[in-house]
């Protein structure tokens, strides 16, 4: 199966720094994939001479002429930048030009142009966030990350539905496991939205676990996570602070004095195989969920090791074919009685103006 992905090439703190020799590196070690280099051409020719790759039948590039920046409102990038590299790498998707977008760019920017561009799947409401985490028993993928601050009980209903099946997907795990992050597990826990939610997972027909607490992330509970975009979005930030937090205290009691230094080369083996099981950068690229098309968001700071990863998982959703199977189980979702046939539309306020 040949596959095109369509890179944003200018976007991240870095631009095609990052992303040029990324792509270049992925090629080496991975036949069978297409790259659309989308940017400003100069810029991308200019990275491409300075790391002396020669020309390849499986690489393009499709010029831009403008760039969303990081703080750039996303409603003044929808509307005022239409031929901006992140609009026309997802306009690829679109066109069928390309099965999938990755980008580093700016996250408000990248959700509200690929939802107005790609639209969302029939029986979904809105894209989610899935990011993948490490886990004491593997990984589990979590899902709202701050694309929807506000959620009901049908969205969150929904997030569990994609999230078990990109998990399906790409790990080809028939049935697995779906998590409600609540304050406790008891069924009375939680607000109304989330308790409504756990009934609504309970006659899914998903393979629901009921309600966890958070520190059931990072055990592993189950595959999937699922909670609103502020909860998730709290929950990433603070785990990545405690991680730095960690890592500081760790330099700082090795190079304490002489003796800990000493400590410290003795443990370096142990140190660097540590670092190397928990690098974040393996797990970079979270999954804009629920749209007519596959869109990777990259961190904005990754380096072109990390950003590998995020072409890697545009490429794996590709070929599991989760779009197809997120529409097939969405369809045999049990419909609402108050909207038996359909979801209700975005808020005003949520659908930009062009």
């Amino acid at each position: 199966m040949d596959i095109t992905v369509a890179i944003d090439c200018m976007g991240g703190d870095h631009g095609p720094h990052v992303t040029v020799p990324a792509v270049v590196d992925y090629l080496h070690r991975n036949p069978g994939t297409d790259i659309v280099l989308v940017g400003l051409r100069d810029a991308i020719e200019a990275e491409l001479c300075a790391i002396k790759f020669a020309s390849s039948p499986r690489l393009r590039i499709h010029a831009a002429s403008e760039v969303v920046g990081m703080d750039e409102s996303p409603a003044l990038a929808l509307r005022g930048k239409k031929n901006s590299s992140m609009r026309v790498a997802i306009n690829l998707v679109k066109s069928g030009e390309a099965q999938a977008c990755v980008s580093a760019g700016n996250t408000g920017a990248l959700i509200a142009t690929s939802r107005f561009v790609l639209k969302t799947l029939p029986g979904i409401d809105r894209p989610a966030l899935a990011v993948v985490l490490p886990t004491m028993r593997g990984r589990t993928y979590v899902l709202d990350l701050g694309a929807n601050v506000d959620c009901n009980a049908e969205h969150l209903l929904q997030f569990g539905v994609m999230g078990a099946t990109l998990v399906s997907s790409v790990e080809g795990k028939e049935r697995p496991s779906v998590g409600l992050l609540n304050i406790g597990e008891e069924e009375i826990k939680g607000n109304e939205v989330v308790k409504q939610a756990a009934e609504m997972l309970r006659v899914s027909g998903l393979n629901f676990y009921g309600n966890i607490e958070g520190n059931d992330i990072y055990k592993g509970t189950t595959d999937v996570v699922v909670c609103d975009g502020f909860v998730g979005n709290v929950a990433l930030k603070t785990s990545e602070g405690v991680a730095q937090m960690l890592s500081t205290y760790l330099r700082e009691e090795f190079r304490r004095n002489l003796l800990t230094k000493l400590a410290g080369v003795v443990a370096l083996p142990v140190i660097n195989a540590f670092k190397r099981r928990v690098d974040h950068r393996q797990y970079n690229g979270a999954s804009l969920l629920g749209l007519r098309g596959i869109v990777i968001k990259s961190h904005g700071s990754a380096d072109s090791y990390a950003f590998g990863f995020a072409i890697a998982r545009a490429v794996d959703e590709v070929r599991g074919g989760m779009l197809r199977h997120i529409r097939e189980r969405v369809a045999e979702l049990p419909r609402s009685p108050k909207s038996p046939t359909s979801y209700p539309p975005p808020l005003p306020e949520e659908r930009p103006a062009l």
